[in-house]
């Protein structure tokens, strides 16, 4: 995350999701690792992605997965006062 801070003008779409496995991330999670970029970079400037697309995963998995992502910003959101 760190070499985010060399980005001090861009826009940063971070993946949050790992599409790698089946296992559902925790909404925490998710939010761990969005308040770890947001160490380097301003919450304007970060957009919130799963990583890559999630053709080939079930569609339980998949909306399982975007719900974590999904919460896990809610509870970023909340913390930040942007809810």
């Amino acid at each position: 995350m760190a070499d985010l801070k060399e980005l001090p003008t861009k826009t940063v779409i971070l993946g949050v999701l790992n599409l790698g496995n089946q296992n559902v991330e925790a909404p925490q999670g998710v939010a761990d690792r969005i308040r770890s970029a947001l160490k380097y970079v301003p919450p304007e400037r970060l957009v919130i992605a799963p990583d890559c697309g999630m053709k080939y995963m079930a569609r339980a998995t998949a909306f399982g997965k975007m719900k974590a992502m999904v919460d896990g910003v809610k509870l970023v959101r909340k913390e930040l006062g942007k809810a």
